[in-house]
């Protein structure tokens, strides 16, 4: 039996083909949707859901300070010349929960993070820079080459990661970075609001002439106020003292490491200090100047181990302030020795009249970064040296057939 169509309407007769508008609903139709919501309790799912919803977002972490990218800007503050601001502006769109100092799950890769290095073209600065870049991070180094040089980060130009720019600190920059190295001369702490993590190079010229041996992170040193020495011992208490206020003020995220004496490639040959002034004598056929009996102490650590332990301050809890040196003890006669052994064993020692205000003991205890940090030095003077002998030869005799841009301590 062939199928069948037939119309089920409510009407027999055909539809006309004529368009006709569609009416109004009614007002009472949303009711509807209401009645909807009330059946079978769809309110208190409805409900459920937001507060659930509610709750996640507020148990997600917040960003923290030393994460998200912010705003840094260097300003004239205070009246001296050699102090100067750093403003940081936190940016909205970049707002982010990312720890800089955190661990990176198993599975991931490390996210990079932005830096500027200030004095980044410096001694210990660049050295700092090759460790960072050599990890992943983007570099930004800012330097007035004052004492810096273009030749110590020259390496990494053409790497996309690192830039350079030649600026004096205590003129306004715009940057934008997650952490702050600050190694420029400049004794004043850099002032800012929140932002980026920031790290003081301090000094153990703050404990003076000390008193009390070795010298731990509690002791307040014995300082002549208005001695020869005293605009760099003053000036690097000042600056661990504003840096403090900050933090303790405005909640702002502060490191502090005191850096006992240190050595290494890319020092400059004649600052005047007792290394470089011994290993350059002695290079040229000079005698080795020695102030005073000799009998002056201090320690000396490789740049490499300073290096490590700026680093794991800076992505640690802890404020500090740090001993970062060597505690292994030498008096000037025996780094002279130790130079004369390296280079020349027919060196000759010549002393000169003591400098007024040179401390006779220098030596760090360094159980709280051993302790909080897990550092402590590992290169040997008698090991480091002769990585440093052998850039000063270069530098002065112009040998280029060793490269010393790269330090290797293994």
């Amino acid at each position: 039996m062939a199928s069948e169509l037939i119309y089920r309407g409510p009407e027999s007769q055909p539809v006309p083909d004529v368009y006709t508008p569609k009416p109004n609903k009614p007002w009472f139709s949303v009711i509807r949707p209401i009645r909807y919501l009330l059946r079978e309790q769809r309110v208190v799912f409805l409900f459920a859901g937001i507060a659930i919803a509610s709750l996640i977002f507020a148990l997600l972490p917040s960003s923290r300070s030393g994460g998200g990218l912010s705003y840094a800007i260097y300003d004239s503050h205070l009246p001296s010349e050699s102090t100067h601001r750093m403003i940081y502006q936190n940016r909205a769109e970049f707002g982010s929960s990312f720890n800089s100092g955190g661990k990176i799950p198993l599975g991931l890769q490390r996210k990079g993070l932005r830096i500027v290095v200030t004095g980044g073209a410096g001694f210990v600065g660049s050295h700092l820079v090759d460790r960072l870049i050599a990890r992943g991070d983007s570099v930004i180094v800012v330097d007035n080459f004052f004492t810096g040089r273009k030749e110590n980060v020259m390496h990494h130009f053409g790497n996309p990661r690192f830039e350079l720019i030649r600026h004096d600190v205590v003129e306004p920059l715009l940057l934008e970075v997650d952490q702050i190295y600050h190694l420029a001369c400049p004794a004043s702490p850099v002032h800012y609001k929140v932002g980026a993590r920031f790290l003081l190079t301090s000094t153990s010229e703050v404990y003076g002439d000390p008193l009390e041996h070795p010298q731990k992170e509690t002791y307040w040193g014995n300082v002549n106020p208005i001695g020869v020495r005293s605009c760099y011992d003053e000036g690097k208490r000042t600056a661990e003292t504003l840096t403090m206020d900050y933090h303790r003020g405005a909640g702002v995220e502060v490191r502090i490491a005191r850096i006992f004496n240190t050595y290494g490639p890319r020092m400059c040959i004649d600052d005047g200090r007792v290394v470089s002034n011994f290993v350059a004598q002695a290079l040229r056929k000079e005698p080795l100047t020695v102030y005073g009996d000799g009998k002056q102490t201090r320690s000396f650590q490789f740049v490499s181990d300073l290096v490590e332990g700026l680093i794991r301050l800076m992505e640690g809890e802890h404020v500090g302030p740090f001993n970062l040196g060597n505690p292994g003890e030498f008096t000037m006669l025996e780094l002279a020795k130790v130079v004369q052994e390296t280079i020349d064993p027919n060196a000759q020692i010549e002393h000169r009249p003591n400098t007024e205000d040179d401390p006779h003991k220098r030596k760090p205890d360094i159980s709280r970064a051993k302790k909080l940090l897990g550092w402590e030095p590992k290169v040997a003077l008698r090991k480091g040296l002769p990585m440093m002998v052998q850039d000063f030869r270069q530098r002065i005799f112009g040998d280029h057939k060793e490269d010393s841009s790269k330090v290797t301590t293994a």
